[in-house]
């Protein structure tokens, strides 16, 4: 052995008893990331040295700002509500946005780089993620106060509430990760500065995406219930029998009658986790049929497991069909289309869609809208039976259009659990009203007005009478005068 060697031994060997074990953790290692995600959030130039990649730092940033929204979205629910766990399919999107346009500024660690620039893809993905983090804590935060405060009212995305608590978080984020990606100055920094900024627009995209975390709920569910429920099994055969049967339907739609003001019906109940929508969209279309002569023009598309071979699928796309088809059958200067649209509801205003293997879109007013004017409906009486199905009002009314809601834009309407056969919309306005008392849609939504409010008051529900809506326009009025005369004023029972 060489003397040199010999002589060294002792050194290395005292030099590895004294090297201290690296621990799983390193300590304070998320602190620098959280720092320097603050500090890029104000649109500063973060500072590098200091930041650690450990493979546990992008899983910890991840993690954390997936549970933090999913929380603070909990917090923007005054009382019970439920977990809409499709919003993570959502929320996993953005993450692999930052990382592909962090390989992109930073496909090789270079040591010629700025010292103001990342020094690695993962330095820049882990410090954006940081900063993301930091954005969402702070929005997230002044949103759910304002919510509590009953100051943000989300309606339409046009509100100065939601520029504020919405429009202005999501601009401010995109500005800053601008800066962050672009802020070593080189070409390729520049170039992938762009590319954040087209990216960032799936950022600003999301806030109109149909998924949220929570939904509101003030039924309790039954679980036993639930799990004997029939399970829906996206199979080739029922793929393959779904355009079918769709075709049998509208095929068996009939053609309207000369000189007769016909009423055709659509029935829309795209959630199928809870049964009360199926039964209320059966229930209401029975209604028609009976009270308003629309046997023979009525479909219902509905999504639950019971109904596979029964009915369409309630999709946007089969509703855009089912409303193109009965177009084409109305005399349009004559006939009048009647929706019913029964799901729960968001703020934005969208209406929840649940088929699960199936991925379903949410419908939103203003694609509704797009439909009816596409296919040329003059007259269109349109219900929305969801909470804060008041948003649905002002895209949607018009001058030969009725609306009528379950509630405003502001509070939830009651009755969507497991355990209800009806929600307090459907019971009162359909089932009661117009079953049994009345043959004006304007006078039943008024009568179930006050029904709707006492026994939302004996359930005890805490956040606020739903409080439903109803917009006429002055030329529907002379068609729905029109058909209920036809129809006859006294109650068939």
């Amino acid at each position: 052995m060489n003397p040199d060697d010999i002589a060294a031994a002792p050194a290395a060997a005292a030099a590895i008893a004294i090297t201290p074990r690296a621990s799983a953790w390193p300590r304070g290692l998320l602190g620098p990331w959280l720092r320097q995600g603050a500090r890029s959030a104000l649109l500063l130039q973060p500072r590098w040295d200091g930041l650690q990649v450990h493979p546990l730092v992008p899983l910890a940033l991840l993690l954390g700002a997936t549970l933090l929204s999913f929380g603070l979205q909990r917090l923007q629910i005054d009382g019970p509500a439920y977990p809409y766990w499709r919003w993570i399919l959502e929320a996993g999107l953005w993450p692999l946005i930052l990382a592909w346009i962090s390989y992109l500024l930073r496909p090789h660690t270079s040591h010629a780089l700025p010292t103001r620039a990342a020094p690695s893809a993962m330095h820049l993905f882990c410090l954006a993620s940081a900063q993301q983090l930091v954005l969402n804590l702070v929005s997230g935060l002044a949103t759910a106060l304002a919510v509590r405060l009953g100051v943000f009212e989300e309606q339409a995305h046009l509100g100065w509430n939601f520029v504020l608590f919405v429009w202005t978080p999501a601009i401010w984020g995109v500005l800053a990760l601008a800066r962050l990606f672009g802020g070593s100055g080189t070409l390729r920094a520049r170039v992938a500065a762009a590319a954040c900024l087209a990216g960032s627009a799936a950022l600003i995209l999301g806030l109109l995406q149909p998924y949220q975390a929570w939904y509101p709920r003030h039924d309790e569910d039954d679980e036993a219930e639930a799990g004997s429920r029939p399970r829906f099994e996206l199979t080739q055969e029922a793929t393959e029998a779904q355009p079918r049967l769709l075709a049998a339907r509208l095929g068996e739609l009939k053609p309207q009658r000369r000189g007769v003001v016909d009423l055709y019906a659509i029935t829309f109940a795209p959630y199928a986790d809870q049964d009360v929508f199926m039964r209320e969209s059966n229930m209401v279309a029975g209604v028609m049929a009976d009270r308003f002569d629309t046997r023979g023009r009525t479909i219902q598309l509905v999504n639950n497991a019971g109904t596979v071979g029964q009915w369409p699928w309630a999709t946007p796309l089969n509703l855009r069909r089912a409303v193109q088809r009965a177009a084409k059958l109305m005399d349009r200067d004559e006939d009048i289309l009647f929706l019913h649209l029964t799901s729960h509801g968001a703020r934005s205003g969208h209406l929840a869609a649940e088929f699960g293997p199936l991925s379903v879109e949410q419908l939103t007013p203003r694609e509704l809208k797009a439909m009816l004017d596409e296919a040329g409906i003059r007259w269109r009486v349109i219900s929305i039976s969801a909470c804060f199905s008041g948003s649905w009002l002002a895209p949607l009314s018009g001058d030969g259009t009725l609306v009528m809601t379950a509630a405003d834009a502001d509070h939830t309407s009651y009755g969507c659990g497991r355990l209800s056969d009806l929600t307090f919309f459907g019971r009162a306005m359909y089932d009661e009203q117009l079953r049994t008392q009345t043959l004006s849609f304007e006078q039943a939504h008024a009568a179930a007005r006050a029904v709707i409010k006492q026994r939302e008051e004996e359930a005890g529900k805490d956040d606020g009478y739903s409080n439903p809506q109803i917009s006429m326009g002055s030329s529907i009025r002379g068609r729905l005068d029109a058909l209920q005369a036809r129809l006859g004023t006294t109650v068939r029972r």
